[in-house]
């Protein structure tokens, strides 16, 4: 499964309502651990532009990057079959970065989590077209 980058932030001590790492390292997620988890690396340059908004000192930001790289299977951005279908994704409404993280699931055939509402406005297309299915924190968490 890709994780947007949303669910790294805590990571940085970027509050988020939903935390998906809490949530697989309490067990409340359906048959999902942590080496199921890929993220994009663009994910990692969006992380960092974050915390420097919000003023995150850059020590942290370091520490999350490198539980990130230790923890996570890292995905380039820059493969050729992601640079493609981001290309060919220019037909919904998305900026290039949600376009780059949402073209990684598509090449890698793996599910994408987000919480980005103009990626989940696009995901029954999505699923027809590429056939891989967005989901939600909601929809992985086991109430």
């Amino acid at each position: 499964m890709i994780i947007d980058t949303t669910y790294i932030l805590p990571l940085a001590g970027v509050a988020v309502k939903t935390d998906l790492l809490r949530a697989i390292a309490e067990n409340l997620l359906k048959g999902i651990d942590f080496g199921d988890l890929k993220v994009s690396l663009v994910s990692i340059l969006e992380l960092q532009a974050k915390a420097s908004r919000l003023n995150v000192p850059p020590s942290r930001v370091y520490r999350a990057i490198d539980v990130i790289f230790r923890s996570l299977k890292v995905v380039p951005f820059y493969k050729c079959g992601i640079i493609e279908k981001a290309h060919e994704l220019r037909k919904y409404p998305l900026d290039y970065v949600d376009r780059v993280i949402l073209a990684t699931a598509i090449s890698l055939g793996e599910d994408l989590a987000t919480e980005d509402s103009r990626i989940l406005s696009i995901r029954r297309s999505v699923k027809k077209d590429y056939g891989v299915r967005v989901v939600t924190y909601d929809e992985l968490i086991c109430r």
